[in-house]
């Protein structure tokens, strides 16, 4: 029997690499004043597109470098390690892609791909929530009608990462009582920006709303079958959460490694802190979070190359890595005591970004109602 390898490829090294550079140069120096703004910088995502680092996940044929989902892993977790609400962003623009490819006709996937690689960078969005459907799904209110040769969308998409900026959006309405998925585009007639939030964190990110008016989209722009949003929605998940889980990752590495520098400098009673227990189990603690958590995500991923079905592996790790970002975080501000609620360190800002991570994507209770359904069905069935 063949054994188990956890070493990353020399192209995963490499991507590995470029992506950590990027958020070293890039990010980690503009992500206090993007926090305290609320803004995401001006050209910072060209500056990602051009070296590729909103195309990766994109197959070749279409632009992108094809790669799979544990270096998509990788790279997520090196972003959000620089910092997780700038790369949110980045990562945005691979949110189309999944739906595209699984569902999209070659005719769509020609259309939109080659844009979202583009090396100049596009805005997408995916549009699921509303005020009364977050991880319902089905529960959203949102319609459309047939008229003629196209779809009249009325309702409000809301909490969408991009929301109302974004260039290119997957987006979901009901069609004659079934959740049904369509791909509208900035300067759409009858789609509108909304509210942009004000947010505890990722406040880097842009957060707002759509507001669909008598949206009329042209019926190609239909994705996959009518009534079939529900199956695009929960396969979206499934992809998404592991990657979800990877930025979790990089946000409590970021917030070991500080705490730890930190506490080895630090000098209390006559030495440092990091020689008093009460610390240094702390920080052992998150340490073994936070391997922990890497190895979830690597397994859901590495599930998802495989062909397998990882429903129950990505509410693992989106669980686990998220519930685990907010414990290290939080122990990293109190290891750091007054100087951790000071916006002269970073950590306070990555405790805030770690809360949103417990909540997008399926808050961590959805995550155990995902797994107890599970449970309940047996192992190898998904949740229906």
């Amino acid at each position: 029997m063949p054994g188990i390898s956890f070493t990353p490829t020399e192209e995963q090294v490499a991507l590995q690499q470029l992506a950590h550079e990027f958020a070293e140069r890039e990010l980690r120096p503009l992500a206090a004043e993007a926090d305290r703004t609320g803004a995401f910088p001006d050209g910072l995502l060209a500056r990602a597109a051009a070296v590729g680092l909103t195309s990766y996940a994109i197959p070749e044929a279409y632009g992108g470098g094809g790669v799979g989902a544990v270096t998509s892993a990788l790279v997520s977790e090196e972003l959000s390690w620089g910092d997780a609400a700038l790369a949110a962003t980045i990562g945005a623009t691979m949110f189309p892609v999944r739906p595209l490819l699984a569902f999209g006709t070659e005719e769509q996937r020609r259309r939109w791909l080659p844009r979202l690689a583009s090396p100049g960078g596009c805005l997408a969005a995916i549009a699921f929530t509303e005020a009364e459907a977050g991880s319902d799904v089905a529960g959203m209110r949102a319609t459309a009608v047939r008229d003629g040769d196209a779809f009249v969308l009325e309702g409000e998409k809301m909490y969408i990462t991009n929301g109302g900026a974004a260039e290119i959006t997957v987006v979901f309405a009901r069609l004659d009582d079934a959740v049904t998925a369509f791909v509208i585009e900035a300067g759409d007639p009858g789609v509108r920006a909304g509210r942009v939030e004000d947010k505890l964190g990722l406040r880097a990110s842009h957060t707002g709303s759509l507001v669909l008016d008598g949206a009329r989209i042209p019926a190609d722009r239909l994705l996959g079958a009518e009534g079939e949003g529900f199956l695009i929605a929960m396969d979206f998940f499934e992809h998404s959460r592991p990657q979800v889980a990877a930025s979790a990752v990089g946000v409590a590495r970021a917030a070991l490694e500080h705490a730890t520098a930190y506490a080895r400098e630090r000098e209390a009673f006559g030495r440092p802190i990091i020689s008093r227990q009460g610390v240094s189990f702390k920080l052992a603690d998150a340490a073994i979070a936070v391997e922990a958590a890497r190895l979830l995500t690597w397994r859901a991923a590495a599930a998802l190359d495989a062909g397998h079905d990882a429903g129950l592996l990505g509410s693992y790790a989106k669980a686990f890595a998220a519930d685990a970002a907010m414990r290290v975080t939080t122990d990293a501000v109190q290891v750091l005591g007054g100087a951790g609620v000071m916006r002269d360190h970073p950590v306070e800002r990555w405790l805030r970004d770690a809360k949103v991570l417990q909540i997008v994507e399926g808050t961590s209770e959805i995550q155990r109602q995902v797994i107890a359904t599970y449970l309940t069905q047996g192992w190898d069935e998904r949740p229906r």
